[in-house]
């Protein structure tokens, strides 16, 4: 592993992201969201993201379009992510969303023809910030197999919810299937093996090889309520014009809807409720054995907070040695 000051991680996402033909506008905001995930311990998320954006870029037959609201309404948009990185669409996504909710109390806006969204707890964070609650859920390309199954049918279909509150607010985010696409892809980099009933090679047989997984199927979270859920968020997803299994990794859907809780009730009762309630369940005593309990959410702000504190990163070498190669192009 290599120790990266933040800055300097921050710095090599920026380099690497210019060489992959992002703006200086745009290649921080790409960073930003990589080095949180880094900060919270989502280490597929972080850095070694980059690379997949890199070579997800250079793969493509033409280049990307702009990003372009397609329909809107006071309380709803639906934009074309024109084959841009999901990082960059989803915080237009969030922004039209957040303008709309505070101004009419409530919004949805989806979003289609993206890839590689990141973590929906990071655009619900800022949304709770804005004293916001909502849910964003997310499709994608067919590389889960439902319950029961071993042929790719969903996406790893994300899903999260988040509430404003005191001192971090509540967010509970998800994906659906048994092994995020990210983990796979990384463990490959890394010559890991995947966990045992995580994924099927081609022909259907259980395998712990993740080049093997990313030719066959990944398990889906949960057994049939999963399975069941999964299904719900590819529609969701679908609500944006998204297809329902696109082509390798393409065509993303993105739905975001936000409410202003003043909307239905006092909005500062409920803020201070919904912490009275998270503080309540904190305080839940635990079984025997174990730690405190936990509120969603909770881990990441904490292990972002330990990270910020020690000013650096522990990154895989291979993942560094490869942002810094496209860096210096």
């Amino acid at each position: 592993m290599t120790t990266l000051p933040l800055s300097d991680a921050h710095g090599l996402v920026v380099a690497a992201m210019a060489k992959a033909g992002h703006t200086p506008d745009e290649a921080p905001v790409i960073a930003d969201h990589l080095l949180d995930c880094e900060l919270r311990g989502l280490t597929f998320g972080g850095l070694a993201r980059a690379l997949s954006i890199v070579e997800r870029i250079r793969a493509a037959g033409e280049a990307p379009r702009p990003i372009r609201v397609t329909a809107e309404t006071p309380v709803s948009a639906t934009i074309d992510g024109g084959d841009q990185v999901g990082y960059l669409v989803g915080m237009r996504a969030l922004d039209l969303a957040v303008a709309k909710a505070r101004a009419r109390g409530m919004a949805v806006v989806g979003a289609r023809n993206t890839w590689y969204t990141g973590m929906f707890s990071y655009y619900l964070e800022k949304a709770a910030a804005a004293g916001l609650a909502g849910m964003i859920a997310g499709s994608g390309p067919a590389v889960v197999a439902p319950h029961g199954g071993t042929e790719g049918r969903f996406g790893t279909n994300p899903i999260a919810f988040g509430f404003p509150a005191t001192p971090v607010p509540v967010i509970w985010d998800i994906g659906t299937s048994a092994v995020m696409h990210g983990e796979v892809v990384l463990k490959a980099r890394l010559g890991e093996q995947l966990e045992a009933g995580q994924a099927y090679d081609a022909t259907g047989a259980p395998t712990l090889d993740p080049a093997a997984a990313l030719g066959g199927a990944f398990g889906v979270w949960g057994g049939h309520k999963g399975s069941g859920l999964a299904m719900v968020v590819q529609l969701l997803g679908m609500m944006s014009g998204a297809a329902a299994a696109p082509p390798g990794i393409s065509d993303c859907g993105f739905f975001v809807l936000l409410i202003d809780p003043g909307a239905l009730t006092d909005a500062d009762d409920y803020h201070r409720h919904v912490s009275e309630y998270a503080a309540s369940i904190r305080a839940t005593r635990p079984v025997a054995g174990s730690s405190a309990v936990r509120v969603p959410f909770d881990r990441s702000v904490a292990c972002r907070e330990e990270a910020l504190r020690r000013g650096t990163i522990e990154v895989p070498d291979t993942v560094v040695a490869a942002l810094r190669k496209i860096a210096h192009e």
